[in-house]
């Protein structure tokens, strides 16, 4: 077991402790703006889409839409005929 000497624990408590701002500079900061421009810079960094990617994504996306409703239907039908046969 290793002992910490005084100096080397007030310095790693020194290092953990938060940063408190006076109320002055906290009052001051513009906090929207900065979140406005944070977003700004987090949308330039995205990756959008070329027109002919969206347009095939999409066409995927209806095709499996369409093809799970045809299939949730056809089970539901199948079910309700099971049922109308058993509780007739």
């Amino acid at each position: 077991m290793a002992l910490i000497s005084p100096v080397e624990s007030s310095s790693v408590e020194s290092q953990t402790e938060p940063q408190v701002k006076s109320d002055e500079a906290a009052a001051t900061e513009p906090v929207k703006t900065g979140f406005v421009a944070d977003t700004v810079a987090e949308l330039r960094k995205v990756v959008w889409p070329s027109r002919q990617q969206l347009f095939g994504e999409s066409v995927a996306v209806i095709l499996m839409i369409t093809i799970s409703a045809f299939a949730i239907a056809a089970v539901d039908r199948f079910y309700g005929w099971g049922s109308s046969q058993v509780f007739r």
